[in-house]
């Protein structure tokens, strides 16, 4: 054999080689589409999160269009509207999906693509992973439940609205089956910081309304929001009725609260979602995502909005306004 032959013959059996084909891969443009479960594609919240998720991946040398591309869909709450996204998506065969909550995760579970979830309150009580540590199968993720945050709302409420005894706790019984949980941390808080809590399940706009009218007959009312697609999808009612009632409300999730909302004390979202792109990352490059362990919220921020409160004849205690991470003026 000739010299030439040898190399030509040489080359190619590099070419196609395991560690040849793993660059390949590695370098090839990848498709991920990432399901906004509860938002819309104007909700300013979204597009912070979307925006630190694309930063998240830049710094890890993805960049869009080029190496990556990224799919979104932006369903709203309603359920039968995000399952008609998710079903989208599954027709795509991308190389990974991003869901954004409950729902939106659950519509995707049998689909057979690698999941990566975020805002997920109880992945293993939903059946999404067999454990926290090794979650298996093809999904693994964020959550942003710390069951305590139930009672830390009713401390927070309490510190700003000292009179405040008789408290609801809003969820939608269907898009968060987990309420329980925020619930039950919050009767125990009760019954240290006194008052009483009571569920308050509202299956739609008119249950929402019905809540605020009741605690609103009530001396020293006030309600706790709950993280719940479907609430916060109806944010702007919720602010209206709790402006138009004159009761203190506190919120799960900081975008209330520069639309008008009096308080959150909620998970920083987009910084949730910037650790997810290292997840998507390593998936990329091939790890599994049953290997890699379901995250846990570590950052909290309250936020606190001036004017929603003097709305509402309320003026915040000078420690609570020094403490909050955001005061909207």
């Amino acid at each position: 054999m000739r010299r030439r032959e040898f190399i030509t013959l040489l080359g190619g059996a590099a070419a196609f080689s395991p560690l040849a084909a793993r660059a390949q891969q590695r370098d090839q443009r990848r498709r991920v589409a990432v399901l906004m479960g509860g938002l819309s594609s104007g909700d300013p919240g979204g597009q912070a999160e979307a925006g630190a998720f694309e930063d998240g991946l830049k710094e890890l040398g993805w960049n869009l269009g080029r190496n990556i591309d990224l799919v979104y869909r932006w369903p709203g709450a309603e359920l039968e509207v995000v399952r008609g996204a998710a079903n989208e998506i599954v027709a795509m065969r991308p190389d990974l999906v991003v869901s954004r909550s409950t729902p939106a995760t659950a519509a995707l579970m049998n689909s057979g693509l690698p999941i990566v979830f975020m805002l997920v309150v109880d992945p293993l009580g939903s059946g999404f992973v067999q454990s926290l540590g090794k979650p298996g199968g093809n999904v693994t993720g964020f959550s942003n439940f710390e069951a305590s945050v139930g009672g830390k709302w009713l401390e927070l409420l309490k510190e700003a609205a000292p009179t405040v005894t008789q408290v609801s706790l809003l969820f939608n019984p269907t898009t968060a089956p987990f309420a329980q949980n925020y619930l039950h941390s919050a009767e125990a808080a009760a019954q240290t910081l006194g008052g009483t809590v009571v569920a308050a399940p509202c299956n739609g706009t008119a249950d929402i309304e019905s809540a605020f009218a009741a605690r609103a007959h009530d001396k020293g009312g006030g309600v706790i929001v709950i993280t719940d697609t479907f609430l916060t999808e109806h944010h702007s009612l919720i602010i209206a009725l709790a402006t138009r009632y004159r009761l203190p409300a506190i919120c799960g999730v900081r975008t209330y609260v520069p639309s008008g909302g009096l308080m959150a004390y909620s998970v920083d979202y987009p910084d949730i979602y910037r650790h997810a792109a290292s997840y998507v990352d390593r998936i990329l490059k091939g790890e599994k995502p049953g290997d890699l362990p379901v995250q846990a919220p570590d950052k909290f921020a309250l936020s606190l909005n001036l004017k929603a409160a003097a709305a509402i004849g309320l003026t915040f205690p000078s420690a609570l306004v020094v403490r909050a991470d955001e005061v909207i003026e």
